[in-house]
């Protein structure tokens, strides 16, 4: 790989959203600190590789509050009409946690999971009482860094995979750690 090749990829790795038709500017660095600079460049790189979670805060129940349910369904395709009554209400509380004492909120700071449906600042509802099964979406920590990933198993082997092509999946050396921290139950967005 060329020096130019390797920058351009360090350079997609800082900004996975460039493209090759974005503008570039020229910026000259002394010979002597060539290395220093490109070897600064690749740990941002991986750094931003790595921070797949912004936050993780600890469930606490504060308030409570029912909100009505509607009765019939919504059509997602033709209008149909709507009754105007409500019979039941709904705790978000229950409804979205299914155990208290076990349960974290973590924001995720990436896009290695887009494809699952989940973007940057979504908040992810994680229960650590549930067992981690094949094709879960998982928290889980990697050599001391948190990433939601999904867990992938066939037979004794197990890796993370990536629901974006632009990040790579997780696979595992002799000696490298994976703890799994919580399966996600629920993803919170903002739609506006």
């Amino acid at each position: 790989m060329t020096n130019s090749a390797n920058f351009n990829s360090t350079l997609k790795a800082i900004n996975p959203s460039s493209t090759s038709e974005e503008d570039t500017e020229i910026v000259r660095v002394p010979k002597s600190q060539v290395n220093e600079v490109k070897q600064y460049l690749n740990n941002k790189a991986q750094k931003q590789k790595i921070r797949e979670v912004a936050s993780i805060s600890i469930f606490e129940c504060k308030t409570s509050a029912s909100i009505p349910l509607a009765q019939s369904k919504i059509a997602a395709g033709l209008p149909s009409p709507v009754q105007d009554y409500t019979e039941q209400s709904i705790d978000f509380n229950e409804y979205l946690i299914r155990n208290p004492n076990t349960t974290f909120v973590v924001k995720v700071a990436s896009l290695s999971m887009l494809g699952a449906g989940i973007d940057v600042d979504d908040d992810l509802i994680v229960d650590r009482s549930i067992p981690a099964k094949n094709r879960n979406i998982v928290v889980a920590l990697v050599d001391n860094d948190f990433t939601v990933k999904r867990l992938m198993m066939d037979g004794e082997k197990k890796w993370l995979q990536a629901e974006n092509p632009e990040f790579p999946d997780i696979h595992f050396n002799d000696g490298q750690e994976m703890v799994i921290w919580g399966v996600v139950t629920r993803v919170i967005k903002n739609l506006k």
